[in-house]
């Protein structure tokens, strides 16, 4: 948890229960979107049968991302329903994964419900290829982790495929088995799909596993603005304090960029950056490149300066776990969260932006644009009253503030046992903290400077 604050993670779920708690009443966007301001920091789970092949299909591996093995490798509907039969991940523990995301310092939690190759993850009633009534495991994973979401008060929300089915002949997506997505939007079977397997599917997940902070639409290809508004009035009449991303069609509560994309400038409005710990979302049994607990303070204190949420995801193994050195990279940066995640949870975007870096004058890309040169020495998140610098390569005289009017009241170190005065000098008009050559910690430290008024002026 953030010291010397209110737990984010309790700020979280009282935002979201006092909002639930108007069930059938329009809640105001500015309050449907408190938890998700404060959050900043959510797990993304990606698991189904394509944990399976795990990248791997009749001895060929098939190159890409791991959950998208059926469309990639053209797997008739008979032969990838075979994999249901194998489904049985007996060592799945819902506890487990919710203390993993805490021990990690996240404070919500996302799960593909139904991804593009049209297997759900609880016990649907309008379809069969579920985990329940398709696999030996026959329990309702989601039942499962939504029960231990709420028994820890972790806020939990579903992620949903709603035009690519390749399951399904009136889905959008599986060409080899059921012919061009085009026919199927003009003979009708699309909307047939949407009616008869989406939004009944959604309206289950809504009506059976308790308060649900977001629904995580995805991949919007034929998506009117009135097929999507469809899906928006079941949501917001069912719960209406419950999140919609950007990506069903039309406007959602908040933007998600691109996978892994981060802007190179402060974004503004309610954003979340979906992103992944290695090469893949479904698990890949020869993706091991993990990025490194470091990588990942970086970015998350990167996006939350641009304002913005990290929504980072992990992919289990067939048997229900989440990889080892994933996990253990999580929990690192959960670590630093307990001594400098007063800088991340519920903190705002910076003041100044010069530290994100600039175009090169010279240096094109492939479509002839400027390169974006980043900078990755520090950066700066805000409180009211506050400023807080996340250095992550330690200079060797000081560090230089960026230029700003307010006063300053005074500036020290967060550390393990409290805070650690820093001095202030004025060189050349220039505003120098006197931080130490070799920081408090090896991958980044966090620099407090508390000024006169809420505000920076410039």
């Amino acid at each position: 948890m953030c010291k010397r604050i209110l737990s984010p993670l309790v700020v979280s779920m009282v935002l979201i229960h006092s909002v639930f708690g108007a069930a059938s009443q329009d809640v105001p966007q500015d309050q449907r979107m408190a938890w998700f301001r404060q959050a900043k920091f959510g797990m993304f789970i990606h698991w189904g049968l394509y944990a399976i092949p795990a990248g791997y299909w009749k001895g060929q591996r098939v190159p890409g991302i791991g959950e998208w093995i059926m469309n990639r490798a053209r797997i008739p509907v008979t032969e990838y329903e075979q994999l249901a039969k194998q489904f049985n991940p007996v060592k799945f523990d819902a506890d487990q994964w919710v203390q993993l995301a805490q021990d990690a310092g996240m404070r919500y939690m996302v799960v593909t419900s139904k991804h593009h190759d049209g297997f759900a993850l609880f016990d649907s009633k309008v379809s069969d290829f579920d985990v329940v009534d398709a696999t030996p495991f026959k329990r309702d994973i989601l039942k499962e982790l939504s029960q231990a979401c709420q028994r820890r008060r972790m806020p939990l929300g579903f992620y949903y495929s709603q035009a690519q089915d390749w399951h399904e002949p009136g889905g959008i997506g599986n060409t080899w088995d059921f012919g061009p997505d085009d026919q199927k939007v003009q003979s009708g079977a699309f909307d047939r799909y949407l009616r008869e397997k989406a939004e009944p599917q959604i309206r289950e997940l809504l009506t059976g596993y308790g308060p649900i902070c977001l629904i995580w639409f995805d991949t919007p290809r034929y998506m009117t603005a009135e097929r999507a508004q469809r899906f928006v009035d079941l949501v917001r009449s069912l719960q209406p304090a419950c999140l919609i991303d950007g990506r069903l069609g039309i406007k959602g509560d908040y933007v998600s960029t691109g996978d892994n994309a981060i802007p190179n400038r402060i974004m503004e409005g309610d954003w979340e950056t979906p992103a992944t710990t290695n090469h893949t979302w479904g698990y890949r049994i020869d993706d091991q490149d993990w990025k490194s607990p470091g990588e990942i303070i970086f970015k998350l204190v990167d996006i939350v300066s641009k304002g913005g949420n990290y929504l980072l995801n992990v992919g289990p193994t067939a048997e229900g776990l989440i990889p080892e050195q994933c996990a253990a990279n999580l929990r690192f940066v959960g670590k630093w969260l307990k001594v400098y995640g007063e800088a991340v949870c519920g903190a705002g975007p910076t003041p100044f932006g010069e530290e994100f870096g600039d175009y090169s004058t010279k240096l094109k890309d492939r479509q002839g644009n400027p390169v974006f040169l980043a900078f990755t020495d520090w950066r700066c998140t805000t409180r009211p009253g506050r400023l807080y610098f996340t250095i992550f390569r330690s200079p060797r005289d000081g560090f230089d503030l960026p230029a700003f009017k307010n006063p300053i009241k005074r500036a020290y170190l967060l550390s393990e046992s409290g805070t650690e005065p820093v001095k202030i000098e004025t060189v050349n008009e220039i505003r120098v903290a006197r931080v130490p050559r070799n920081g408090p910690h090896a991958t980044a430290y966090v620099l407090v400077v508390e000024i006169e008024g809420d505000k920076v002026e410039r």
